[in-house]
């Protein structure tokens, strides 16, 4: 693919629809509470890591999403499903002060679950590539999602920063606020899925 091709393809308004409507789907920003929460609880998180791996895995998907499912036999609204058990989980963690998932790695680390999946890299942001990919050209799209890979690291190199201007009290608030949107999330996810899913069957 010529540069002159690449260059002809580049539109702005879509690279910042794509920008948009990945962050809106990501909401980076209000899984900081998760991020510090984590750190709090000794599970260490790392930034470059994270975005590395979280747009692998969604070029990955945006380039063989259907094609690796079909290889499984499963369909996306079984993993939006699974997807949205695992916030689910997360979220029940943060309104009960429990731990269920124990984050039990060699480093003892979350940066893979939950951080990478599915907070980053979940159901939302895999379906919602493979939507933008029949409207919008491939450069566009990789550039809205490169520039929120961008925004991902900095949230996340920044968490311990916040942690250290924010108080406890604000935090544990926080904590529980965003407990309610990710169960309402996961509620919605598996909701809108589960019917499809069932009917599929």
């Amino acid at each position: 693919m010529s540069t002159d091709y690449i260059l002809s393809r580049l539109d702005l308004q879509q690279i910042a629809s794509t920008f948009l409507v990945l962050f809106a789907i990501i909401d980076i920003l209000g899984s900081t509470p998760i991020f510090i929460s984590l750190k709090q609880r000794g599970k260490a998180i790392n930034a470059l890591k994270a975005t590395f791996l979280s747009t692998a895995l969604l070029v990955g998907f945006f380039y063989a999403g259907d094609a690796t499912l079909k290889l499984f036999s499963v369909d996306i609204q079984s993993f939006a499903v699974a997807g949205a058990l695992i916030i689910l989980i997360i979220a029940l963690e943060m309104l009960l002060d429990v731990e269920i998932f124990k984050y039990g790695g060699p480093s003892n680390e979350a940066t893979l679950i939950p951080v990478v999946f599915p907070l980053i890299a979940g159901a939302g942001a895999f379906t919602t590539l493979l939507s933008l990919k029949a409207e919008y050209a491939t450069v566009n799209i990789m550039i809205g999602l490169g520039l929120n890979m961008i925004f991902v690291y900095i949230v996340i190199s920044a968490a311990d920063k916040i942690q250290r201007f924010v108080s406890e009290n604000v935090i544990y608030v926080l904590r529980k606020f965003f407990g309610v949107i990710l169960l309402a999330i996961a509620v919605k996810l598996f909701t809108s899925n589960l019917l499809p899913l069932i009917n599929n069957l």
